[in-house]
C-alpha cells in the first residue's frame, strides 16, 4: 500500500481535531462523523472539491474551538427514500409546480404585471 498523500494526511488530521474539539458539545461528534462519511465516496482525483471541503472544515473547527459554540446541529432535514421518489419536499409545503406550469396571465386573461408599470 502506498503512503498517504499530504492532502490525505491533512484531512485525517482535521477529522481528529474536529472530534477532539467537539468532545464536550452535544451533537458535534455525530455531526462530524456523518459529514465525513457523507463525503467519503468522493473520488481521489476530485482534488478541488476535497480542498474546498477541507477549508470549510477548518472554518468549522475554528468555530468549534471558539468559546461561543455550545452545541452543533444541522438545519437540513434528511429525506427518506419515499420522499425522494415522490418528489415531495417538507411536510406542509407544496411542490414548485403545484399549479402546473406557471401562466403569465391571471384569471381574467390579462398580464399580472401591467405594461405601463402601474
Amino acid at each position: 500500500m502506498s503512503r498517504p498523500s499530504r492532502l490525505q494526511r491533512q484531512v485525517l488530521s482535521l477529522y481528529r481535531e474536529l472530534l477532539r474539539a467537539g468532545r464536550g458539545k452535544p451533537g458535534a461528534e455525530a455531526r462530524v462523523r456523518a459529514e465525513f462519511r457523507q463525503h467519503a465516496c468522493l473520488p481521489r482525483s476530485d482534488v478541488l472539491r476535497i480542498e474546498y471541503l477541507y477549508r470549510r472544515g477548518r472554518r468549522q473547527l475554528q468555530l468549534l474551538r471558539s468559546g461561543h459554540a455550545t452545541a452543533m446541529g444541522a438545519f437540513v432535514r434528511l429525506r427518506g427514500p419515499t420522499e425522494e421518489a415522490s418528489g415531495l419536499g417538507a411536510p406542509g409545503t407544496q411542490p414548485d409546480n403545484a399549479g402546473g406550469p406557471r401562466n403569465p396571465l391571471n384569471s381574467t386573461g390579462s398580464p399580472e404585471n401591467p405594461l405601463d408599470g402601474r
